[in-house]
């Protein structure tokens, strides 16, 4: 062997031996900070890098799209990675009679997060998928009024268009300034949108394109004093901030696992209110001896145990890293490009920066500028992957860091949109 391939392999086994320990070098620096508040902790480069270290992400590229779907952690690649060899090793005894009966702790692991019982918390591939089951499942009459927001997420609206059409419910929207003045008055616009004939009403917990956060238990406390329902879709909020489902008070929730929680692509869950479980419909067909238990709205048919069962590393590493830090992470990196960019006069932000009412989603709208030309040339020019998004009312780009996003990608991203934005 020569002297550059012994260094070489060398290096290369080197950083497999960081890899392979980087999760229990995460849960001893996150020790290590005990007793520190997370602002303080949000600013210490060397804790981040440890945390980034546990991911297997390509270097070459700044990946500010997580809100679309985040890189597991690699203690979650590898179970995943376990479970699908031994499901392959005989598939109706490894899978079914092993692998599926495993799935009744990760309901446990579940529900304390989420801060609910196991008997609520279904086990689904994604939020529209939970959602949907809460949507297709509640009886409504022709005429009945579903209430939400002209943002919601375009899955879900589509899903209430459907059932306008079919059964000739009536979906009533409300706008919203970008950024809205406060979170009064998003309560406000939805209390003074309810009338006789809401029967069901909509609501994100944070908004997928502005990250913006709604008073969840405010909303859902006017509704059920007129008996409305509320469902709530909280893919983008799980694990993304610190909060318990049982502390907002709504009746359905709705999660995907593989954007802020770290799970595999495919996983998410459905919370449902046990009071509300033997009156919704599951989305497929399931047996009438079920109609009370959680387990209803899993009757997909046959699919892999792999992905749902690797859920637990990723709820673990969510754990040891500590929500708090996390949030306040995904703020301080959000806020260092955003104040920043906020002088520039051909640029706007359009998400707020109240810590109430936002977290690691970030909005970036432009003054004369071309939107989609500044997010494609981020991209084919600097390899800076961000999210063009488009409304009736506002276009720009998302931009959403992660926890093993450096201050490094954060200026450089600013650096360039400076840059291209003054040649425009």
């Amino acid at each position: 062997m020569n002297r550059r391939n012994f260094f070489q392999l060398a290096a290369g086994t080197a950083v497999v031996a960081l890899q392979d320990n980087a999760i229990e070098r995460v849960s001893a620096a996150a020790a290590a900070t005990t007793g520190r508040a997370p602002e303080d902790v949000a600013a210490d480069e060397d804790f981040w890098i440890e945390v980034r270290n546990s991911f297997s992400i390509d270097r070459n590229i700044i990946n500010f799209n997580n809100g679309y779907c985040s890189p597991s952690p690699r203690t979650v690649q590898d179970a995943m990675r376990r479970y699908l060899d031994y499901s392959d090793m005989g598939p109706w005894h490894t899978m079914v009679n092993v692998l599926e009966r495993q799935v009744e702790m990760v309901r446990r692991r579940l529900a304390a997060a989420a801060g609910c019982d196991p008997e609520e918390i279904a086990i689904t591939r994604n939020s529209s998928e939970s959602l949907e089951n809460a949507q297709y499942g509640i009886d409504l009459k022709k005429g009945d009024e579903v209430l939400t927001t002209n943002q919601d997420y375009p899955r879900m609206l589509t899903t209430f268009r459907q059932r306008e059409r079919r059964e000739g419910i009536v979906l009533k929207t409300i706008s919203f300034p970008v950024p809205p003045p406060s979170m009064d008055d998003l309560y406000q616009r939805f209390e003074r949108a309810v009338t006789p004939r809401t029967k069901l009403i909509l609501v994100c917990h944070i908004t997928n394109r502005t990250g913006q956060i709604f008073p969840i238990k405010r909303i859902c406390e006017m509704a059920h004093a007129r008996n409305i329902p509320v469902i709530v879709d909280g893919a983008h909020a799980f694990s993304q901030f610190p909060y318990k489902i049982s502390d907002l008070d709504c009746d359905y929730y709705g999660v995907s696992l593989h954007k802020w929680t770290y799970a595999p692509v495919g996983t998410g869950f459905l919370y449902v209110r046990k009071s509300r479980i033997a009156s919704t419909w599951s989305l497929m067909a399931s047996d009438a001896r079920q109609a009370d238990d959680i387990r209803k709205f899993e009757e997909i048919g046959t699919h892999p145990a792999a992905n749902h069962n690797a859920i637990t590393e990723a709820l673990i590493f969510n754990q040891n890293l500590g929500i708090d830090r996390k949030a306040a992470r995904l703020r301080y990196l959000r806020d260092r490009w955003a104040h920043r960019l906020a002088q520039n006069p051909k640029c706007k932000i359009l998400h707020s920066l109240d810590p109430a009412q936002s977290c690691g989603i970030g909005f970036l709208a432009f003054n004369g500028v071309d939107a989609a030309k500044i997010q494609s040339t981020l991209w084919t020019k600097y390899n800076i992957l961000t999210a063009m998004m488009g409304h009736e009312e506002y276009t720009g780009i998302r931009v959403t860091p992660n926890v093993y996003s450096t201050v490094q990608d954060v200026d450089l991203f600013a650096d360039m949109v400076e840059k291209e934005v003054k040649n425009a």
